[in-house]
């Protein structure tokens, strides 16, 4: 198994690039396959909202070996970006890069702990162009830490089911410009009982479902703007000892991901 060419850094500069803004200071080269994505699919224009649904884990070689438990995420998405993460392959650094741009010698995480970031993010950039961005999560996640004491919308929650009611009702309210909802449930079932256990899959399939649960709601509500839908994840996962699951070592299972994106364009008003 080989590592994926395109790293992980390059997706903050391209959801900027969608959104016509100027990316955070240290954010890497945009994606051209996904900027090329963004502008076939909207002839040109930019993406007035954007929604990514962060669920934690999930390796592009689980996703591969089980199609059809992605059926959602799958079928509702045309982009499918293969990308490499950073290393260590663990949340905080992941995400950290995933919306700084940054590797993690530049934006400071470097192991398995949640500072808040003190270097320019997605979050920063989209508050300079005067966007409105907001984060769902659970307590103690690592979005729900490391990207705090910004002046923007916060929604922390002890549960998965409690965050996914709020990020249904911010689709419905459609004040928010650029909205992040983090699920962590596959990454803790696969900790416990091996990324291909039961019941680590049936979250993986939770995670589907859920996406495409947003997908519809957006479909339905969102009708007026050019919407990006981004379903991406942070790392992968391989198996361990004693029927558990890990992450975080320099190896293609944890480091090869593959985030799926659809642009849904707006409908003229008499459609």
């Amino acid at each position: 198994m080989n590592l994926n060419e395109r790293s992980m850094d390059s997706v903050c500069s391209a959801l900027c690039y969608a959104m016509g803004i100027e990316p955070p200071e240290h954010a890497a080269s945009p994606s051209k396959e996904l900027a090329d994505y963004v502008d076939s699919a909207l002839e040109g224009k930019k993406a007035d909202r954007i929604f990514m649904y962060n669920p934690d884990a999930i390796a592009e070689w689980i996703a591969d070996k089980y199609p059809q438990l992605m059926k959602e995420a799958d079928t509702l998405t045309e982009l499918k970006l293969p990308l490499c993460t950073v290393m260590p392959s663990v949340t905080p650094v992941c995400f950290a890069t995933m919306y700084t741009g940054a590797q993690p010698e530049v934006h400071g995480i470097r192991k398995y702990e949640k500072p808040v970031l003190k270097i320019d993010t997605i979050f920063d950039a989209l508050l300079r162009a005067a966007k409105k961005p907001v984060i769902v999560a659970v307590e103690k996640c690592s979005i729900a830490n490391i990207f705090l004491e910004r002046d923007m919308d916060y929604f922390i929650y002890p549960t998965y089911e409690e965050a996914n009611a709020k990020a249904a009702e911010i689709i419905l309210e459609d004040k928010y410009d650029f909205v992040v909802v983090y699920n962590g449930n596959y990454d803790s079932a696969m900790h416990k009982h091996a990324p291909e256990s039961i019941e680590a899959l049936s979250e993986l399939r939770a995670n589907s479902k859920t996406f495409g649960i947003f997908y519809r709601l957006i479909e339905k509500h969102w009708r007026s703007h050019n919407t990006l839908i981004g379903f991406a994840m942070d790392h992968g996962c391989h198996e361990i000892d004693e029927g558990s699951g890990s992450h975080g070592l320099d190896m293609p299972e944890d480091l090869n991901i593959r985030h799926l994106y659809r642009i849904y364009p707006a409908k003229k008003a008499n459609n």
